[in-house]
């Protein structure tokens, strides 16, 4: 499904550069120059984050890494032959052991923007805002050999960006690079068959990053525009949470070199990122 859209959209891409054209009348001689608002519909899509674990602070010292020890002083989260399924996965577990994981969400994203441009023969230079949804999710699971399961997800609440653009006008079309900076309000979530210990973990959170892309905008009018455009998109989001409980569990046990108040989880890859493609709409004033 998400090869078929991107095809679309690059087919798009063509279909504005020759046949939008025959539309565009009355058009002024700076045709990109002035303030718009619109929005934008499209397909968020996450790279595969091979390899993705979850690490461990068992001493709570501010140091990941640590290794979580059952009562057998063996690794709680390394693959046995009585427990093949121990181990991580970059996805949202499905059972207690690791072959059943989902993989991360991949789904539509919408916004509304307001911009400005000007321009100067064929460069036009400006400025755009957005506030927007994304509808991915992006998880990563640990399976311990008990056996049991841990998985930490993020998903978007909202985000927004503010970005340049510098683009070359041949006559109505605009073909532009654009970056900037980028915020989401992260909501994020834990859940575990372990029903001994209890997490601690704040839902929301504020991250920060930065998005980069370009596109096309054909102007259709005096007054109205229509584009495609990518972007890529990077957070950073390294949030934790800690695992608490009874005194003498893997997580809570003082004599296997931890600490009785817990253990710190965070994921070992603190980006969030993603790919976008995106139809446009602008109404310029």
């Amino acid at each position: 499904m998400r090869r078929q859209f991107l095809v679309t959209l690059a087919a798009g891409t063509a279909a504005l550069s020759f046949a939008a054209p025959a539309f565009a009348q009355d058009v002024e001689e700076a045709p990109f120059s002035g303030i718009y608002v619109g929005g934008t519909i499209g397909f968020d899509a996450q790279p595969n984050d091979v390899g993705e674990r979850v690490l461990f602070d068992r001493n709570l010292d501010g140091t990941y890494g640590d290794t979580v020890l059952n009562g057998l002083g063996q690794n709680a989260f390394a693959a046995t032959t009585a427990q093949p399924g121990a181990g991580f996965c970059n996805g949202r577990a499905v059972s207690t052991g690791s072959t059943g994981c989902r993989n991360d969400k991949d789904n539509i994203s919408y916004s509304a923007r307001i911009g400005f441009d000007k321009q100067f023969g064929n460069i036009v230079f400006g400025a755009v805002g957005e506030f927007g949804k994304s509808q991915i999710r992006d998880s990563v699971s640990a399976f311990s050999t008990t056996p049991a399961n841990y998985t930490l997800t993020r998903e978007i609440d909202y985000n927004a960006n503010a970005r340049l653009r510098l683009g070359y006008a041949a006559n109505t079309t605009l073909f532009y690079a654009t970056g900037g900076g980028a915020y989401a309000k992260l909501d994020r979530s834990y859940s575990s068959s372990n029903v001994t210990n209890t997490a601690s973990f704040t839902g929301d959170r504020d991250v920060w990053g930065y998005v980069a892309g370009g596109g096309i905008e054909q102007k259709l009018g005096r007054n109205f525009s229509i584009g495609l455009e990518y972007l890529y998109t990077q957070y950073k989001d390294d949030s934790e949470l800690r695992l608490s409980g009874p005194a003498g569990t893997p997580f809570t046990n003082a004599a296997n070199g931890g600490s009785a108040s817990g253990t710190d989880f965070v994921r070992s890859d603190d980006k969030f990122r993603f790919h976008s493609v995106r139809a446009t709409a602008q109404f310029r004033f």
